[in-house]
């Protein structure tokens, strides 16, 4: 178990440095850059999350994500960020114990941005192993009666 865990966190490391060289790469086209700052907050009350990863990914023109990406960590206040991404289409992801996962695509067209995500808590789930008829009637319009 414990071989397992270090060969996911070797793959992880890799996965980054990867994002990293890829974002480096998109930067030798010296075009403009952009200053990112990320605030992490609770939908249902505005407290800051942390420990929030949130995941970026360089998007192409045609709409694709590219391979690689990179991972920042919210701190205590929910914040995080990264100097130096180009300008364009990029994908971010944030994740967090807990919460929904958001995803959304950004067009970074400006020096320096502030990006406010708030996360949702969960929506109601259902098991196979539960009987669900109850809840879906409880969802359901009345049912019309036949008129005669």
């Amino acid at each position: 178990m414990a071989a397992m865990k270090k060969s996911v966190s070797i793959l992880s490391a890799v996965a980054i440095v990867l994002g990293v060289i890829g974002m480096a790469r998109a930067q030798d086209n010296e075009g403009p850059m952009s200053d990112l700052r990320f605030v992490v907050l609770k939908d249902y009350n505005g407290k800051p999350v942390r420990n929030a990863a949130v995941v970026l990914h360089p998007v192409s023109k045609k709409g694709k994500q590219s391979r690689g990406g990179l991972e920042l960590k919210t701190n205590n206040e929910g914040r995080t960020n990264i100097d130096g991404i180009p300008y364009g289409p990029l994908r971010v992801q944030v994740l967090a114990p807990g919460f929904q996962t958001f995803g959304e695509d950004y067009q970074i067209d400006k020096p320096e941005l502030e990006i406010t995500v708030k996360l949702k808590r969960p929506g109601e789930q259902y098991s196979v192993y539960e009987n669900n008829a109850k809840k879906a009637d409880d969802k359901k319009p009345a049912e019309q009666k036949p008129q005669q």
